[in-house]
């Protein structure tokens, strides 16, 4: 017993010697454990185990206009390799990984109805990277004793050649960027920074409002907003409608550009 709560002792200390508090983009305080580099790994194990378990799209025409979309999404970032796949599945659903990675579901593509809409998605996902947001939520889950292992020590102790080794990682990986929820602020934040995003990409900021329209279509029956840790759709449609007015000047200046047009293909 004294040497698991010394044990135990040792693990808090190990783990809150690498808290570190940052502002976000938007200046919120945030408690970050774990380096860029932690979460990239992280976030490459996680898709290259998605790519295995999910059916990749071999439509040529939809993976050509989902990576339009998000190389001008990418292209107005620091200079990064990103790797698009577009999912064969009737979810309604997108995500971002650390280290550069976007997924898009095709079942996306029927709710988000033109290039604009789906730049709405994308901006929000790839906003979520930007702001270190999974990174946070693995922090906060550490930190609050839910049972999440210690990236600090796994990842250290994990080495690649070791099949049983990637699985836990891609395990850890599923709990960390799909299983934990992110939470209402963070949703916020994602909103906020993508709509930005997206109009700085030359697509027009309106139509996020027109997809989150879409989307209360789609999920018809949600729980209400006190019950869930997402905003509402009437809540982000509020706030994105707020945010219009300076999206559309990034919108505007974004235009003369000449931004190559993403047809959307059925």
């Amino acid at each position: 017993m004294k040497i698991s709560v010394k044990l135990a002792a040792l693990a808090l200390t190990l783990t809150m010697a690498g808290c570190a508090t940052h502002q976000s983009p938007t200046g919120r305080s945030q408690m970050l454990m774990h380096s860029e580099a932690e979460m990239a790994q992280l976030g490459q194990v996680s898709f290259e185990q998605l790519k295995q378990q999910e059916k990749v799209s071999r439509d040529p025409a939809r993976i050509a206009y989902v990576n339009c979309i998000a190389d001008r999404i990418t292209g107005v970032l620091p200079a990064q390799q990103w790797e698009v796949v577009l999912f064969d599945s009737p979810q309604v659903n997108a995500f971002a990984l650390p280290g550069g990675y976007i997924g898009v579901y095709t079942g996306m593509l029927n709710v988000a109805q033109n290039e604009d809409q789906l730049a709405a998605v994308m901006g929000h996902e790839v906003a979520h990277v930007l702001a270190r947001h999974s990174n946070e939520k693995v922090s906060r889950s550490e930190l609050t004793g839910t049972g999440l292992q210690i990236l600090n020590i796994g990842l250290a102790a994990y080495g690649v050649e070791s099949a049983g080794t990637i699985t836990q990682l891609a395990a850890l990986g599923t709990n960390v960027f799909f299983t934990l929820p992110y939470g209402r602020e963070q949703e916020t934040e994602a909103d906020i920074m993508g709509v930005e995003l997206m109009a700085r990409a030359g697509f027009d900021p309106a139509a996020s409002v027109d997809l989150w329209h879409n989307m209360a279509k789609a999920s018809e029956g949600a729980p209400p907003e006190m019950l869930s840790t997402h905003p509402s759709h009437s809540t982000r449609i509020n706030e994105l409608t707020a945010q219009q007015q300076s999206a559309q000047q990034y919108y505007q200046a974004a235009k003369a550009m000449n931004w190559p047009t993403c047809s959307k293909q059925k």
